[in-house]
């Protein structure tokens, strides 16, 4: 993989991690257009999900992908966390250890790496790659991200700006938080076929459409790889599009965010605001 570093200048690239409830995954990213420049590495989310397994998965990902090819000290890094992330913490942790709640999680994971790291909402980051490179691009109305893995992450844009740490996953849905009944691993546990699936998460889509009237919906995440089984069962108002990164797209941003946040020029549509990735 030598061949990277002379192809892309050092500023064109960022490494991206993704946490995730049920896996921990990180590639070095080409930010201009989102090309992975690595194999897309992964290892299982530790069970008990603490800050100190997780962190030690996470420094056991970004070692597979230096062993790939070496990172420079300089490199921008951006890491995903399931849940909202401000000043650098981690606020909630429904899909993680109750260790993270306030844990400050650019310190822990920076420290672990001896690098500066860069923390951000793994939907927010998601919705950074597709609003700047997929499907969300060049879109300048409301555009909703769903991200469907161990729960729902959210990321809402208007005008191609991210509005921070949506939690749409955990509202109130048939009495319940909505991704327990129809996140991906609900589907999987309740095992529901995918049209019984899609006639509530159509219930799920219409109360959100009443609370925000996107023009847009991305669908992302691991269920994002199944689309062409439930795409035609869906309903809603707005168009509804998989994402085009699918399950990478948290890598992406989480990248790209990092670059942004260290001043780095990339010419994208959206970009996160001076807040927005914590």
């Amino acid at each position: 993989m030598l061949i990277v570093m002379t192809t892309y200048a050092m500023n064109d690239v960022g490494l991206g991690i993704d946490v995730g409830g049920t896996g921990v995954k990180a590639a070095l990213v080409e930010l201009a257009g989102g090309e992975l420049l690595t194999g897309r590495v992964k290892l299982l989310t530790p069970d008990p999900a603490t800050p100190e397994a997780v962190i030690a998965t996470i420094r056991e990902v970004v070692e597979m992908v230096d062993a790939e090819q070496a990172l420079p000290s300089d490199l921008p890094i951006g890491c995903g966390l399931p849940g909202p992330i401000k000043a650098g913490r981690l606020m909630s942790a429904a899909n993680l250890d109750r260790g993270w709640v306030g844990a400050a999680a650019e310190e822990l994971v920076g420290e672990a790496l001896g690098r500066r790291v860069r923390a951000i909402n793994d939907a927010d980051a998601a919705g950074v790659a597709e609003m700047a490179l997929g499907t969300g691009r060049g879109e300048m109305g409301t555009v909703l991200l769903l991200t469907l893995g161990t729960g729902i992450g959210s990321a809402l844009f208007h005008g191609g700006r991210l509005l921070p740490n949506t939690e749409f996953g955990h509202i109130q849905f048939m009495g319940r938080d909505a991704e327990t009944l129809v996140g991906g691993a609900a589907r999987k546990r309740r095992r529901l076929g995918w049209a019984a699936w899609a006639r509530e998460f159509n219930e799920y889509l219409g109360q959100l459409e009443d609370y925000l009237w996107p023009d847009l919906i991305i669908l992302g995440g691991g269920v994002s790889k199944s689309m062409e089984k439930y795409g035609e069962l869906l309903e809603s108002r707005a168009p509804i599009v998989a994402a085009q990164f699918l399950n990478t797209a948290g890598i992406i941003g989480a990248a790209m965010a990092a670059a942004q946040a260290e001043g780095r020029a990339v010419d994208h549509a959206a970009r996160p605001g001076p807040d927005d990735a914590g």
